[in-house]
């Protein structure tokens, strides 16, 4: 029953794979931003734990700050004890010294481990960021050739064979249009100038030459 629910497991999580696969193939962009995203959510989580380290350091500091301080007193309380006399007290205050003894120890040897421990956790955590930063500035990568690609696929649409006639009369159409209004400009001032002539001979009119008369004597 095991092997079959291992194989069926195998069986699903390769169908899953081939899905996404194909997905990936389909629309790149979607799925890198899906790895961005599952990316983000574990370094987030990475993140918490690393906090959590951190206060799991500090509380086993405490508790050597608390240990270190209970020896110093109970190794005064045994020279006192040692110094009175009494056996009981004596007795009492060494196995109190050396159970702190053994918990200083183990403290700090925890702390130690600790430290080891959160440094990694650090570096690995900084390294998931640089991970995440990289595959963003992938992303941009990406969507620029994406929209390269599509930008290219839309004029190529646009500039095939078929469409070609109709540039060409579009062209025709503006030529003719720019020199119908080229004419008419010049028309126009022709105009504008015979207008201007004939205000001025309106205004200062030109004198009529006449011929002197001959006489006979």
């Amino acid at each position: 029953m095991t092997s079959l629910l291992k194989r069926f497991k195998y069986s699903l999580e390769a169908d899953l794979h081939e899905l996404f696969d194909k997905k990936e193939k389909k629309n790149p962009i979607a799925m890198l931003n899906q790895y961005i995203r599952e990316a983000e959510k574990q370094t987030e989580q990475t993140g918490i734990l690393l906090e959590r380290q951190a206060q799991l350091k500090e509380k086993l500091e405490g508790e050597l700050k608390e240990a270190s301080e209970m020896l110093e007193k109970r190794t005064n309380q045994l020279a006192l004890a040692t110094n009175s006399g009494e056996a009981d007290l004596i007795e009492f205050a060494n196995k109190e010294v050396e159970t702190y003894k053994l918990r200083q120890y183990t403290l700090l040897t925890s702390i130690e481990t600790t430290k080891k421990e959160f440094l990694e956790l650090e570096q690995k955590f900084e390294t998931m960021k640089h991970k995440i930063k990289d595959m963003k500035v992938r992303q941009l990568q990406l969507m620029g050739k994406e929209n390269v690609t599509r930008a290219n696929h839309k004029m190529d649409h646009v500039l095939k064979s078929k469409n070609e006639t109709n540039f060409d009369e579009l062209s025709t159409y503006i030529d003719n249009l720019a020199t119908n209004i080229e004419k008419d400009y010049e028309t126009t001032q022709l105009e504008a100038r015979l207008r201007h002539l004939e205000t001025q001979n309106a205004s200062n009119p030109t004198p009529v030459l006449e011929l002197p008369v001959s006489t006979k004597e």
